[in-house]
């Protein structure tokens, strides 16, 4: 990380409330950078990384308006492993630059910490992006009725998209600090505030 910026690592599960938890931190000023939005930007029309991709995957994952078929690709590598990789060698380096770009204006803006939002900041093993990483994480049945009610799914289905992922209990073994959104906003509040003040000493930027 560049000298003198904390860059703090803020991941968890689906329906855990992470951009929740980002808009507390933004409130106060501290800059967000999401780099689920990051790796939008890496596929914009006529980026490199666009090209990149038509090139080994076929010109149909480019949209009639140009932009990335996002639905096609998925569909592509949704069951090879193989091409799943070789989709995340193009984007990963480039999501990797667009954060460091990021980081630096943050950085010269004035801000001396700021938060690295990335839901696969573990799986995707970019955790050496960040000087500290923070896990969002609620009890399995309120993250189950939260993802149902998010996404007006069924439990089943809601149970299915959890097991796809990382169980939470093994991402909170890579936080420094593990932050539970299970109960309601206000007792979130309450532990971010108490987390911010640890972070910073004082609990102001």
């Amino acid at each position: 990380m560049l000298s003198g910026m904390r860059v703090i690592g803020l991941t968890g599960g689906i329906a855990t409330g992470k951009s929740s938890v980002a808009g507390f931190f933004e409130h106060l000023g501290i800059p967000v950078i999401d780099a689920d939005q990051l790796a939008r930007d890496a596929v914009l029309p006529g980026s490199a990384s666009l090209n990149k991709i038509a090139a080994l995957f076929g010109s149909e994952v480019i949209a009639d308006d140009g932009t990335l078929h996002r639905k096609y690709l998925g569909s592509l590598i949704f069951s090879d492993p193989e091409k799943r990789r070789k989709l995340e060698e193009i984007l990963h380096p480039a999501i990797r630059q667009l954060a460091e770009v990021r980081i630096a204006e943050e950085a010269e803006a004035g801000h001396n910490r700021l938060i690295y939002m990335a839901p696969l900041l573990i799986e995707a093993g970019a955790t050496d992006r960040v000087d500290t990483v923070w896990v969002v994480t609620v009890r399995p049945e309120i993250q189950i009725e939260r993802l149902m009610a998010r996404d007006g799914i069924s439990r089943e289905q809601a149970e299915q998209m959890i097991a796809s992922q990382m169980p939470l209990a093994e991402k909170e073994r890579y936080g420094s600090v593990v932050i539970d959104n299970s109960g309601t906003e206000t007792e979130t509040m309450r532990i971010l505030e108490e987390v911010w003040a640890i972070e910073t000493g004082s609990g102001n930027e």
